[in-house]
């Protein structure tokens, strides 16, 4: 699943590309990956609309228009190509925004689970700080933010990182590389782990991520921010290493099943 760092590639790929850009047209091939409206509706609102820029919080794009909100959630499989009207339409263009300039921004997902809403502006805004907790460069995320977030939860310190409630935009391969940089156990109960542990939690997902943005985010399987892919594969220390020395101490790499994610840690560095 695209975490923060591809999903920010991918904003700043349609800046580039689509922004200030008018909507002539709009093509649905599969209806159900409109949330909250019915599709005529859709076509009848955004037929004129102008892209007047693209933003991201947490996984979700934000799409500003004339007077309106689209927003989007690439889940698994999501992406977005910018093609002219004359490349043919692929099997899993799902959804298509055809431009007053001849080019088209189509949305292609083979699994089918991304989803696309329409709002008026502050609605959109409401249906987001509703879902999402702070960016990971909010000045209000802190060790005692945290801290009072995991007081109680007995659940393992990996799941609590995934809440989007509490940190949005990290997902299953960023945590397992800031919990092995951090030196925690992904089995750690939440509550267990130290304010100065949480601190550093902080302090290792800003400089992870920082670093993925730059490199244009993580390709494992398919991920690509329009016809380009991700490098920061070529950095991951823990993630998808099952069976490998661990570069800091040589023992080898586990992975395991922690709540239905895979997990990959150090037994050495990353002790119970």
């Amino acid at each position: 699943m695209p975490e923060l760092p591809e999903v920010e590639t991918v904003k700043t790929v349609l800046v580039k590309n689509v922004k200030n850009k008018t909507i002539k047209d709009v093509v649905i091939n599969y209806p159900r990956v409109i949330e909250n409206v019915y599709t005529e509706e859709f076509i009848d609102k955004i037929v004129h609309q102008k892209i007047t820029d693209i933003k991201r919080r947490g996984k979700w794009l934000i799409f500003k228009l004339t007077d309106l909100t689209m927003l989007s959630h690439l889940r698994m499989e999501g992406k977005y190509f910018l093609e002219t009207e004359l490349e043919p339409v692929k099997k899993h263009d799902l959804f298509i925004l055809k431009f007053t300039d001849g080019t088209e921004l189509r949305y292609n997902d083979t699994r089918r689970f991304g989803k696309i809403y329409l709002f008026k502006n502050e609605e959109a805004e409401e249906f987001l700080d509703k879902r999402l907790g702070l960016e990971p460069w909010d000045n209000n995320l802190t060790k005692e933010y945290l801290s009072e977030k995991f007081v109680t939860k007995k659940t393992p310190i990996k799941t609590a990182l995934l809440d989007q409630s509490v940190i949005t935009g990290l997902g299953n391969i960023y945590v397992n590389e800031v919990l092995f940089l951090s030196k925690i156990n992904p089995n750690r109960r939440a509550c267990d782990v130290s304010k100065e542990e949480l601190k550093l939690i902080i302090k290792n997902t800003r400089e992870v991520l920082e670093d993925a943005i730059s490199l244009g985010g993580t390709t494992i399987i398919s991920y690509a921010a329009g016809h380009q892919i991700g490098q920061y594969q070529n950095k991951l220390k823990v993630h998808f290493k099952k069976g490998h020395p661990c570069e800091k101490c040589n023992s080898i790499i586990k992975k395991e099943s922690i709540n239905g994610r895979g997990t990959y840690y150090c037994p050495s560095c990353q002790k119970k």
